[in-house]
């Protein structure tokens, strides 16, 4: 057995082996910098495999039935999954004060909307948005289903428990905590009635089966998600993201993101509160009006 801070060996070729595999398995591309950190974060699941060298590591995540499993500690110790809630909030008062009353207007017969986080982490960006979607006080008797996915089976059984330190709270106005939590011993438990508003999914951006049963969908929220990805995954899965939104449908990216060089099936539209994508009708929408006017 290495002791704790033994690192094992890795030559560059197994290197770019293992860092082909991840990205055909999930998208998430390293370049040659990140060698150290696969050398040093890797290490104890050689070992915990019971396997020689970075080398039977490689050929477990080609052949073993344990692959799956062995990619989401992968995810999970290669990846930085720091969230908390009300994140970006201006985008979410774009969400809240402008995009959801045009939809609730353009829907206002079958009374559903349902929102896809996508790379939710430890579950805080959808359960802001329930929250955010409680206060409006616009949609008592809307059928409103909030999705968070994630690759990372072990965040996403965080979000599921729903229970929170302080840091994820370092933007948080205390009324939210009040009226949505309940804290005890310095943890808060975020309360049932958010909880049931929003369904938690383990979901590979690259499986285009588990992709399909995301179904449609009004809102996207992928925030700084695409950053761990290469031009071309990233083009992949906006291709992914158009196809599951429907007609008039709105994208959500990070500050730090954009579809230049992408993708130019989306139109970005300047809000009040921010600049987001939407996915063009058929035809123009202004707030769930439609534009009849043939000439």
């Amino acid at each position: 057995m290495l002791e704790k801070e033994d690192i094992i060996p890795l030559s560059d070729d197994v290197f770019r082996l293992l860092r082909d595999v991840i990205k055909d398995y999930c998208g998430i591309y390293f370049d040659e910098s990140s060698k150290y950190i696969f050398e040093k974060r890797l290490s104890k699941r050689v070992t915990i495999n019971h396997l020689h060298d970075f080398r039977d590591y490689y050929r477990l995540l080609l052949y073993d039935k344990r692959r799956e499993d062995e990619f989401s500690f992968i995810v999970d110790v290669l990846t930085v999954n720091e969230t908390y809630f009300f994140r970006e909030l201006n985008q979410l008062k774009a969400l809240t004060d402008e995009i959801l009353p045009e939809i609730k207007e353009a829907k206002k017969s079958a009374k559903k909307i349902r929102i896809w986080s996508a790379g939710c982490s430890t579950g805080e960006e959808p359960y802001t948005i329930a929250m955010m979607i409680m206060e409006m006080k616009q949609f008592e008797g809307w059928d409103i289903e909030i999705i968070g996915s994630d690759i990372n089976y072990r965040v996403l059984q965080n979000a599921r428990r729903g229970i929170y330190r302080n840091n994820s709270f370092r933007t948080t106005e205390e009324y939210f905590l009040k009226k949505y939590f309940t804290c005890e011993n310095n943890l808060y438990r975020i309360n049932d009635n958010v909880r049931k508003l929003v369904n938690f999914n383990c979901l590979n951006l690259l499986d285009p089966l588990k992709i399909k049963f995301v179904g449609m969908v009004d809102v996207i929220l992928c925030r700084n998600v695409l950053i761990y990805f290469d031009q071309e995954v990233r083009r992949k899965i906006i291709d992914i993201f158009y196809n599951r939104l429907v007609e008039g449908g709105y994208l959500l990216l990070g500050h730090a993101e954009s579809l230049i060089n992408v993708s130019t099936a989306f139109k970005l539209k300047h809000l009040k509160h921010d600049m987001v994508y939407q996915k063009p009708p058929k035809h123009k929408l202004e707030f769930g009006h439609e534009n009849t006017d043939k000439s």
